[in-house]
């Protein structure tokens, strides 16, 4: 093997997003240079500027995810500070959870911690050998004591997409919150939380929705709202003089200084979603000119030429056995694989040193999803693509990987 002449392919959009849209850039260094001050701490004009990007981000939101009240949404600084504020703002000593072996370690380890340290039972549903969950199974777990469902749109490991809508429709008439991490779907797949009856949604703004790094929301339907209490406790330049936290949203839940020129790049980045999407179902153009059908047949070639390989096994969605979709929806850009006999951290470090191709391979943070997918203790090699990526992008990684796999079987 040589090293590829062909420069950087990063494929690690289900980390975070990158490039983002040269819009996101303009937009925070124009803030941080000519404006810079703080949302809701000054009446002054450059304040009442910061106020607007502010508010304007928490429209593009609630018009992307169809969220009740523009209001009913709160900034923190990332995923995971988000879910830790659904969780904790929300369940009680003595409550019980389900929640499913898919989730991220950002919804499992506070759950951990409330039943540590407040005697919150935990149920813990499996999924299937694809990373599916089958809501049946998760309303079976359900109780009158259980206060929430807290499940992933999508598994960050293998891109199986989860019938949230399902567990809405049968949760909604009861007094049990559904959480629903969209970490995965956010900016790539449509979200309704008013038709899907999401209670609490929870993503970071970095990845799919063309955010920077410090960015997420928490949305919340106002049966969540009449729940949910803060967490962090500070100061939110209203009602100084009481000692508590306003009621009122967003305050309750965003003490502090918000990160503003983070908020005005991932503002100008909702803005080139909104339009990208528009463009997208009218030509069915995808980010950099690259058309959608040709990305699609791209990742089906890829799915075709790797899967041939007899020590490669495809996981999730774009495993050859996997049911087809009923609603005929594309699966996200994200393939995981398994190797036999080969660790994947050994081809995920050749992909990058000698092709310059960037893939995230281990537990993604999600542990317990890899005893039902066949793929502990070392986990998978995930390939994600994302806005830019391309049919040439996905040919490269088929590519590099039958030549870093012929080369390894023969040594």
């Amino acid at each position: 093997m040589t090293p590829s002449p062909n420069p950087r392919i990063y494929f690690d959009h289900a980390a975070t997003g990158w490039p983002k849209p040269e819009a996101v850039y303009l937009a925070m260094d124009r803030f941080a240079r000519e404006c810079g001050a703080a949302s809701g701490r000054g009446a002054y004009a450059s304040g009442a500027v910061a106020d607007k990007i502010v508010a304007s981000c928490r429209r593009r939101l609630a018009r992307l995810v169809r969220a009740v009240d523009p209001n009913h949404i709160a900034f923190f600084c990332n995923g995971t500070t988000a879910l830790n504020a659904a969780i904790l703002g929300t369940v009680r000593r003595g409550d019980h959870v389900v929640t499913t072996a898919i989730e991220h370690n950002s919804i499992l380890r506070p759950l951990e911690s409330l039943r540590q340290s407040h005697g919150v039972a935990i149920d813990i549903v499996p999924c299937d050998r694809f990373g599916r969950v089958d809501p049946a199974a998760v309303l079976q777990r359900v109780t009158p004591q259980t206060r929430l469902v807290a499940i992933s749109h999508a598994s960050n490991v293998t891109g199986t997409v989860q019938d949230v809508a399902r567990l809405g429709e049968a949760l909604a008439p009861t007094e049990t919150l559904l959480l629903c991490d969209a970490a995965q779907a956010l900016g790539y797949l449509p979200i309704d939380m008013q038709q899907e009856r999401v209670d609490l949604l929870a993503s970071p703004g970095h990845k799919g929705a063309c955010g920077p790094l410090g960015t997420a929301l928490l949305a919340l339907s106002p049966k969540a709202l009449a729940e949910i209490r803060p967490t962090v406790f500070g100061g939110t330049g209203t009602r100084s003089e009481s000692p508590e936290m306003p009621d009122a949203m967003p305050a309750r839940l965003e003490p502090g200084n918000l990160n503003v020129t983070a908020l005005a790049g991932w503002d100008a980045g909702l803005q080139w979603l909104a339009e990208h999407s528009a463009d997208a179902q009218a030509d069915g153009a995808q980010g950099d000119g690259a058309s959608g059908s040709l990305v699609a047949a791209a990742m089906a070639d890829f799915r075709d030429q790797v899967g041939s390989l007899g020590t490669v096994r495809l996981l999730g969605p774009h495993s050859p056995s996997y049911p087809a979709s009923p609603s005929g929806q594309p699966p996200l850009q994200v393939v995981s694989l398994a190797f036999d006999r080969v660790e994947v951290g050994l081809v995920g470090s050749l992909l990058d040193t000698e092709f310059g191709i960037e893939v995230r391979t281990g537990l993604h943070c999600s542990p317990l999803i890899h005893r039902f997918i066949g793929t502990a203790p070392h986990g998978t090699l995930r390939i994600s693509g994302g806005h830019g990526t391309t049919a040439a992008h996905w040919a490269a990684a088929a590519a590099a990987l039958r030549e870093i796999l012929g080369e390894l079987s023969d040594a």
